[in-house]
């Protein structure tokens, strides 16, 4: 159960409020959470690369890092890099096939890990011979900026086609417990889960709700 951190969306509005996001994802990954999801797009979800680290520093030796922006270009992979991010958000949707490998290739070479997204079995097809390190499916689209009602529908019609053995994580459109267990029982590694966590009154208790754990 990936939190992703957003300080507003197009769809929702305002999400952080007057919460610091660096203690917001400590306090996550203190309760278990493996890994954090930063957005950094400015625009329309309100991030930065300052943004992504100061929750670098703030989980540094804790848990690896995604910045998740629409990334083009080697040099805003090397940037995230210097930036502590341990992987990188690439679009397939965004992105065409010969940049896409391209870019893969680029992370590589930074030391860097990518996260490859796909929305639709199309996109899924396209990157199949491509040499990612984890496979995203948003269940919603982000083209669209996640305006659209996604649901976890989506991950389990693509689920057939995502090779065995692929590590892969389903993101958005996530709200419940039974929505998470749907993505795992279909062969999600995990999920990855913003706005429901953002609008908790107790984020850290709606983290351990959706991950199936008991509070003590």
């Amino acid at each position: 159960m990936i939190p992703d951190i957003k300080l507003r969306s197009p769809k929702e509005g305002e999400l952080i409020g007057d919460r610091r996001p660096e203690q917001y994802a400590l306090a996550l990954v203190n309760a278990g959470a493996p890994a954090v999801s930063v957005v950094t797009e400015p625009k329309h979800f309100g991030g930065s690369l300052s943004l992504l680290e100061s929750v670098v520093r703030a989980v540094e030796g804790r848990a690896p890092v995604l910045r998740k922006d629409f990334i083009q270009t080697a040099d805003e992979i090397a940037a995230s890099r210097e930036a502590g991010a341990s992987a990188v958000l690439l679009i397939a949707a965004q992105l065409d096939q010969s940049l896409l490998v391209e870019l893969v290739a680029a992370a590589g070479e930074c030391g860097i890990e990518t996260v490859v997204e796909v929305h639709d079995a199309e996109e899924l097809e396209r990157v199949r011979t491509i040499a990612y390190d984890v496979l995203g499916v948003n269940n919603r689209d982000i083209v669209n900026l996640e305006l659209d009602h996604g649901t976890i529908a989506t991950s389990e019609a693509l689920a057939e086609m995502i090779p065995d053995g692929a590590v892969w994580i389903s993101e958005s459109g996530i709200h419940t417990p039974e929505e998470a267990r749907r993505a795992v029982d279909v062969g999600a590694t995990g999920v990855l889960v913003g706005t429901e966590l953002l609008k908790a009154d107790d984020p850290v208790r709606r983290w351990r709700e959706l991950s199936g754990i008991a509070e003590d």
